[in-house]
């Protein structure tokens, strides 16, 4: 990891905006929601904008990957196209006590997208956030494969096993720095910072409906499907089965003052339930995180995703976010930047 200097001033770029058009993007850690990320680039070259520098954490880091590679056009229409059963057969499950989940199908439909690329020879510096569990502190991949830079940074804990490189143990950036705003104060030639934090606090629970202009809504499930997709793993059955066996490891495979014998299927709830207070308490750990780096350095665009728009894991709802991340950073560039036409309305 580089060496963290301290950047005096307001503003991450202490330029205004108003200067010129070239764009250091920050795009943060947070699931389903990354996929926000892809309507705010669109939303920002249809302002003429030139993004010459980009930091992601976790599905930012897989965002600013696949754009960096030119092919965000490709991985937008394949994850546009994904229903509610093309990502359950995303999920591979694995019996590792590190984690339920390998990743590695999703895995190889990026190196199928972008191939075998080096981050130092992308059209446009990266940085990917991974944390290193061994020596506790960030890991900044700037050089090197893209694909084991991605993958380290979306190895939620206890969700996705880690990768290991050495002595390393690395796992999602999310867990030390969901909103990685340090590395791009590099770009020096940007003439003003965005950031987009996807874990944003709300003071009361809002819907993606409720923020996405009725218009723009793809929203067609069923009252059934919304029942399910209400419940953060109600869908993944198989990952159940492998967080149980997970805690059965782990000697938790009883509750005191339990007489009865419980079936299979309630069994399989309860320990899912365990899983789902992990990644709920690490999607609320990133929230505070993220608050105290817009507050040490406050971008001169800030474009927040509410958390409660949708669970981490509705990755079948792409059309709908990045619909939502077009439309709040057409907002949120207007405000700061009226002058500047779009061709939202197109």
């Amino acid at each position: 990891m580089q060496k963290l200097t301290r950047v005096e001033g307001s503003h991450v770029s202490g330029i205004s905006p108003c200067d010129g058009n070239k764009v250091a993007l920050v795009l943060g850690s947070g699931g389903a929601r990354g996929y926000a990320h892809i309507g705010v680039i669109e939303a920002l070259e249809a302002r003429g904008f030139e993004i010459i520098s980009i930091a992601g954490c976790s599905m930012g880091a897989l965002i600013a990957g696949i754009y960096a590679s030119g092919k965000l056009p490709e991985y937008r229409d394949w994850v546009c196209n994904l229903d509610y059963l093309d990502v359950l057969k995303l999920v591979d499950v694995t019996w590792s006590p590190m984690g339920a989940m390998r990743a590695n199908k999703v895995m190889s439909k990026l190196e199928a997208l972008v191939g075998d690329r080096l981050i130092e020879d992308l059209p446009i510096p990266v940085t990917t956030v991974a944390t290193d569990l061994v020596r506790q502190r960030e890991v900044w991949f700037q050089n090197g494969p893209l694909l084991r830079a991605i993958r380290a940074s979306i190895a939620v804990p206890g969700v996705i096993t880690p990768v290991h490189i050495g002595e390393q143990v690395l796992v999602d950036g999310g867990l030390l720095n969901p909103l990685p705003m340090m590395p791009i104060l590099a770009a020096h030639e940007a003439d003003f910072v965005v950031a987009v934090n996807v874990t944003a606090h709300s003071p009361h629970p809002v819907t993606l409906e409720e923020l996405l202009p009725r218009e723009n809504t793809c929203d067609n499930r069923t009252d059934q499907e919304r029942e399910r997709d209400a419940n953060i793993g109600g869908w993944m059955n198989d990952v159940r089965e492998a967080t149980k066996r997970l805690w059965d490891g782990l000697g938790g495979n009883s509750d005191e003052g339990s007489e009865e014998e419980e079936t299979p299927d309630a069994r399989g709830k309860r320990e899912w339930g365990k899983l789902d207070i992990i990644l709920e308490s690490f999607d609320i750990t990133q929230a505070a995180l993220a608050k105290y780096k817009i507050a040490g350095y406050p971008p001169d665009v800030l474009i927040e995703i509410p958390k409660t728009v949708c669970s981490t894991y509705e990755f079948h709802r792409a059309k709908d976010l990045i619909g939502l991340g077009r439309h709040l950073a057409d907002e949120a560039l207007e405000r700061r930047m009226p002058s500047i036409a779009s061709d939202a309305a197109e």
